[in-house]
């Protein structure tokens, strides 16, 4: 779905993505869908968006896997054995208030599961992790090199954050003043969900002031400050400019605050 600068939709496509689902127990599944590898100017050019998405570069992506939706509260529950106080409240609401240093340990626990996949009988174990910053972004932008996948511009329509700001000529929106449930607005041309607002979403780097200097394979970047970690995505409690695909945002990977979430990512089956 596209929009333009009013917000109006302007085009419809219909995309196929593969997608991978994993049984955690109970009912609860985890899914996956298999990002294409690819190449794209990640950043905001000169005069658009802020100085620590510049300079824009070029990165090369290799095809990975990355949740279909945040991670969701019954999904948490289901693999750490243990209730954090969210708060958003439902099951299928995104884990909110999840640091860094837990989002690690949900990838960690998760790896050492048994894993059956429903694409094989095959039992095994996988290396979940987290997104680096560079496959966010890929991921989040589907193909486009608009501020958003779906364009020019967003509504809440399309993506829950403070509605009672706009980004360009579109209409005000509503201000939800919370998470909604994953999976409520429509999906990215890789259908991903919710890769614009509801939770900032982890991702494995440390911060870095600018890209001077990023890597250009898609890898974390590892080596910076320590002391602050990428998120990626903005939030339920952000206005629109703050969920473009660029924008990003720091905490101290001890932080686990009302707007921060995550999802996962493999590099392969």
């Amino acid at each position: 779905m596209s929009v333009n600068a009013r917000g109006d939709v302007v085009e419809r496509q219909i995309h196929r993505a593969h997608q991978f689902t994993e049984d955690l127990g109970n009912g609860i599944v985890l899914e996956l869908v298999l990002v294409p590898g690819g190449a794209f100017w990640m950043g905001s050019r000169p005069g658009h968006g802020y100085d620590d998405e510049r300079p824009q570069h070029v990165v090369r992506v290799t095809p990975f896997l990355l949740g279909k939706y945040p991670v969701t509260q019954e999904q948490w529950e289901a693999v750490m054995k243990w209730k954090p106080p969210f708060r958003g409240k439902g099951a299928k609401h995104p884990a909110d208030r999840v640091s860094w240093h837990a989002a690690r340990d949900f990838c960690r626990r998760l790896s050492m599961r048994p894993q059956r996949f429903s694409e094989t009988l095959e039992v095994s174990r996988r290396a979940y992790r987290l997104p680096s910053e560079a496959e966010w972004e890929y991921a989040c932008r589907a193909g486009s090199t608009t501020p958003f996948h779906c364009g020019e511009t967003i509504t809440t329509d399309l993506a829950n954050y403070v509605g009672e700001h706009t980004y360009l000529s579109e209409p005000k929106g509503v201000y939800r003043h919370g998470t909604t449930e994953v999976g409520q607005f429509p999906p990215n041309a890789f259908g991903l969900y919710d890769m614009h607002g509801n939770l900032w979403e982890w991702c494995a780097d440390a911060w870095h002031t600018d890209y001077a200097g990023a890597p250009t394979n898609g890898s974390a970047w590892e080596r910076g400050e320590p002391s602050h970690r990428v998120l990626r995505g903005g939030s339920w409690h952000d206005p629109p400019n703050l969920c473009r695909c660029a924008a990003r945002l720091r905490l101290a990977p001890a932080e686990g605050e009302d707007y921060v979430g995550f999802r996962v990512a493999l590099t392969s089956l």
